[in-house]
């Protein structure tokens, strides 16, 4: 099994729980880069992965989802100055506790995590997807777990239809229709999730809905009987946010199975790298700790 890290769900989780009062010598804030660490730290030694990986985001005006629709997280804030320069420095941190990092500036971590989730499963190996994220349910795949790890518990796949009401092959399909307003995603007006769900249980798809919007007046659903003429309407929006929520999963990452194992971490490198972070011992023994432990899942 791989361990995917969906990075920045973590590090901002950290940015925004931990008392702000850790600086390094030039005074630069570093409390997000330790409550990172810290997580990935207690990560390893509780699953103690053979394959891990992070991906992280990296905010570009040129993404391929803006270029197909300029407002797609247009209702978000950028990320204060003093979270941008702690981004570099634990994509460093990674590094040097040897997993393997990544960032696609036209593309996102989502698709990442699912590039690599495939060049996995063609390897053989289940994946854990390790995130607050809903949208990465669409890649899971029988033995697949979606785990938000130190709050929620873990999600299998057939725990995915129980939760949300949509089987995982579906979820793009399904927030599609219902849109997404984190990611400022207009849905169909009226259809909520529920309805969302509805249908992507009577339709295997939106192509298969739209091949057939005449049966959705006869559905047992609210509203149904003037449905049919609202999907067709907004026909063109939906198809094109299927195109957003949608992950891909064939980036060029140039990597193959084999740069995906978890390595020793570099211990003089990390000791370097907490020096100048300003940190104390309790990240250096976990490290040390990290060194010498073996892989439980292989």
């Amino acid at each position: 099994m791989i361990f995917l890290i969906d990075a920045s769900v973590y590090v901002f989780r950290a940015y925004h729980s931990m008392l702000p009062d850790m600086r390094d010598a030039d005074g630069n804030s570093t409390h997000a880069v330790f409550g990172f660490a810290r997580f990935l730290g207690d990560l390893i030694e509780r699953v103690r992965p053979a394959y891990m990986a992070v991906a992280f985001d990296q905010r570009s005006r040129n993404s391929y989802r803006r270029g197909l629709y300029p407002a797609y997280k247009a209702n978000r804030e950028p990320p204060p100055a003093a979270l941008t320069q702690q981004f570099e420095r634990c994509r460093e941190l990674c590094r040097h506790l040897g997993l393997a990092e990544f960032v696609y500036p036209e593309y996102e971590a989502d698709d990442i995590i699912g590039t690599l989730a495939r060049l996995m499963r063609a390897a053989g190996e289940r994946a854990a997807f390790i995130t607050r994220d809903k949208d990465l349910a669409q890649l899971m795949r029988d033995g697949d777990m979606l785990w938000d790890f130190g709050a929620r518990g873990q999600f299998g796949y057939h725990d995915i239809e129980r939760h949300f009401g949509v089987a995982p092959e579906r979820f793009a399909d399904y927030l599609a229709l219902a849109g997404d307003e984190s990611d400022n995603i207009p849905g169909v007006p009226g259809v909520g999730h529920r309805t969302a769900a509805s249908l992507m249980k009577a339709f295997a798809s939106l192509d298969e809905l739209y091949d057939d919007l005449e049966r959705v007046a006869r559905l047992k659903i609210r509203g149904a009987g003037t449905l049919g003429t609202r999907l067709a309407e907004h026909r063109d929006s939906v198809y094109l946010a299927q195109r957003l929520t949608r992950i891909s999963c064939d980036l060029p990452l140039g990597v193959a199975a084999e740069g995906l194992r978890r390595r020793t971490p570099d211990l003089p490198a990390l000791s370097q790298l907490y020096d100048r972070l300003g940190f104390g011992p309790f990240l250096r023994a976990q490290g040390a700790r990290l060194a010498q432990l073996p892989a439980a899942y292989a």
